[in-house]
């Protein structure tokens, strides 16, 4: 049986469906001044979190004196298709096993901490998990170790006695960096991406069998 002492989530895409229209609304931009954004360019940017602007896209054909304004037009349009997103399937109910399981729980994200705050707050998550750690709280984020790590040592696990959950190939190799059992959920975005080095790769959170894998 294996021994597990932690659950640790990635946010984007696992939790809330946030990169949907992230690439959507880039896509748009880049549209609206003649450059096609293609899912597959998009995709090497899900996970990390040492990307460039995704404004650099219209270097060359945008003045840069104009990419702020661009840039605000697009967030605002975010935010709101992204307030619209709910929890994720299989997401509530692995939190109640784990609950029931005793296993402590975390957030790793590449992302802001105001920006996972705010939509764990909008979903009635804000306080389902013992610690949040984000970009803001480590020198390097995804697909380095760090985030994992600095996760773990929040909750006060072992790395090891830890199943990171994924849903970026980036994401993937940073939990198995930091010597995690990952499992990797992967999402319209991020589908066909290899995830050949996750122990598990599922459809859905909500395909998780958590007392199958804890007996394994």
């Amino acid at each position: 049986m294996r021994s597990v002492h932690a659950l640790i989530f990635d946010f984007d895409g696992l939790i809330v469906d946030t990169e949907w229209p992230a690439y959507v609304t880039a896509a748009e931009e880049c549209a609206a001044h003649g450059v096609e954004l293609t899912l597959t360019a998009w995709q090497g940017r899900i996970g990390r979190g040492d990307n460039e602007p995704w404004t650099a896209l219209l270097d060359g054909i945008v003045d840069r004196s104009q990419h702020a304004s661009i840039d605000e037009r697009r967030r605002i349009r975010k935010d709101v298709l992204t307030d619209a997103q709910p929890v994720l399937p299989g997401v509530a109910e692995l939190l109640e096993q784990a609950a029931g399981l005793g296993l402590a729980t975390a957030v790793a994200s590449s992302s802001s901490l105001d920006w996972v705050a705010r939509h764990l707050a909008r979903v009635g998550l804000g306080d389902r998990f013992q610690a949040v750690r984000t970009r803001d709280d480590v020198v390097r984020a995804k697909p380095w170790p760090d985030l994992f790590l600095a996760a773990a040592e929040a909750l006060g696990v072992d790395p090891a006695r830890s199943i990171a959950l994924e849903d970026s190939v980036h994401g993937v190799t940073a939990a198995k960096k930091a010597g995690m059992f990952c499992v990797a959920v992967p999402n319209r975005i991020t589908a066909g991406g290899d995830f050949g080095a996750a122990d598990l790769v599922l459809g859905s959170l909500a395909d998780l069998d958590l007392a199958m894998v804890l007996s394994t």
